[in-house]
């Protein structure tokens, strides 16, 4: 028996990419462009939720990045930005869900088309058993900015979580799964007992539809929606906090290709397995 969570908004308030990206902005590893393209999506997704062509143009924009950095350099500062950003960000009350199925002797496995180093870092910290993620390919430690097999997302989470099923004889009718985005529902569809959490309106009338339980874990004031457009228009001040230094620093010189931080140099990486 097994439990399977979407990361983003069900584990993680907003986008865990865009937090890394965030942490590794800040570390000069983006250019000005990347980080507004990528405030943007985060503003996006906090607004209106998930969609496919929303995803499929992070997963451009991501891989057009990443091309040709360290693997071993990316992990090392992922961990560094977890305790920084993303450690507040995990809701109370889906860790809560977690520990109960760890109690119970549950397997608990993250499922997120974020990068699987990012899904396997968080499912790591939280104490899940591991993650399932985007794989990026990578030849002699270095990301080449293609994708080892599908974009994990939509109904390639639902072929994920059947296929680890299988390995490892997990009887999904007996099994749990939660999503906040309909994007999710092939996955909850997969198991026994989906669950909605922190539904966006679409999943909200889905899983009203088909009579799934929701839980609601997002803090709100008298109006959701005020509470909605007060996250997107901190992320709006901060990403035009950044530009307002970037502009600054491109008089100096400084805003061009993104600078590795040298404390990471060297490093190796071999392959995780998918369990941690």
């Amino acid at each position: 028996m097994a439990a399977f969570f979407d990361v983003d908004n069900t584990v993680i308030r907003g986008a865990s990419s865009f937090h890394i990206a965030r942490g590794l902005w800040q570390r000069d590893y983006f250019r000005l462009r990347d980080i507004i393209k990528l405030g943007y999506e985060q503003a996006t997704y906090v607004l209106f939720g998930e969609s496919k062509d929303q995803m499929d143009r992070v997963r451009e924009h991501g891989l057009g990045i990443i091309n040709g950095w360290s693997v071993a350099e990316m992990t090392a500062v992922a961990e560094e930005v977890y305790d920084e950003l993303l450690a507040s960000r995990v809701y109370p009350g889906t860790k809560a869900i977690i520990d109960e199925h760890l109690e119970r002797g549950h397997e608990v496995w993250f499922v997120t088309a974020s990068p699987a180093e990012i899904g396997r870092l968080i499912a790591r910290r939280v104490g899940a058993t591991g993650a399932l993620g985007t794989i990026g390919e990578h030849v002699d430690g270095h990301y080449t900015g293609r994708l080892v097999g599908e974009f994990l997302h939509g109904p390639h989470k639902a072929d994920a979580v059947r296929e680890l099923a299988a390995e490892r004889g997990i009887a999904l009718e007996d099994s749990y799964a939660y999503g906040d985005s309909v994007n999710d529902a092939s996955m909850l569809e997969t198991v026994g007992h989906p669950c909605a959490i922190n539904p966006d309106p679409r999943m909200r009338r889905l899983a009203t539809q088909r009579g799934w339980t929701m839980r609601e874990f997002r803090k709100r004031r008298k109006s959701g929606r005020r509470g909605i457009v007060k996250s997107s228009v901190t992320g709006a001040a901060w990403i035009t906090i950044q530009v307002t230094r970037g502009v600054k620093g491109a008089c100096r010189g400084i805003v061009g290709l993104p600078r590795r931080a040298s404390s990471a140099a060297g490093r190796t990486h071999s392959d995780e397995a998918r369990e941690l």
